[in-house]
């Protein structure tokens, strides 16, 4: 698929893959940009650690993705069922974003970390990964945020918010030390 595909996939009026979707998908691109950078950095020691890592990273929000954009289905089906409760169904949707967000925020770590260890030549690259994985934590905190609303002090809302944090601040340091 091209990256013209990918986005007439998400432009379609089809309800999924929606922004859950989205942003596992984009903390995915960021990890794979890790990678590269770790792979194009023959001087940084820890390159092949970097490069595994991303890889994991990238794998595990490919698969978070895929099971976000299935559990979002399951839960529009449910809702077409008299009885479902929307608070009720939402509050099971909130437990893939939150591992988006968690995962997310990895990436942006690792990415910070490129951005401070690999050559120079690439390093902009891992500060680009870092703001891409930023994003994605992000767009899944928001969802969090809405599919909880009706249980306000959900611990969960309070972990997406600390993976957002660790997130921009992970990017922060990452175009710092691009500079």
């Amino acid at each position: 698929m091209d990256a013209r595909e990918l986005a007439d996939l998400i432009s379609t009026p089809e309800a999924v893959p929606a922004s859950g979707w989205v942003a596992g998908v984009t903390a995915a691109l960021g990890a794979a940009l890790v990678a590269k950078v770790a792979a194009r950095s023959d001087g940084w020691s820890g390159a092949a650690g970097a490069r595994a890592q991303a890889a994991d990273l990238r794998d595990r929000l490919l698969d978070l993705s895929a099971q976000d954009a299935r559990v979002y289905e399951a839960v529009l089906d449910e809702l077409e069922e008299p009885g479902v409760g929307l608070a009720e169904a939402l509050a099971v949707s909130a437990e893939v974003p939150i591992a988006i967000a968690e995962a997310s925020a990895d990436v942006a770590l690792l990415a910070a970390s490129a951005a401070e260890c690999a050559d120079g030549p690439v390093r902009a690259d891992a500060a680009a990964a870092a703001a891409l994985a930023a994003g994605a934590a992000r767009a899944a905190a928001k969802l969090i945020a809405v599919n909880l609303a009706t249980t306000p002090g959900d611990e969960r809302i309070a972990a997406a918010d600390r993976a957002l944090e660790t997130a921009e601040d992970a990017a922060r340091a990452a175009f710092v030390s691009d500079m």
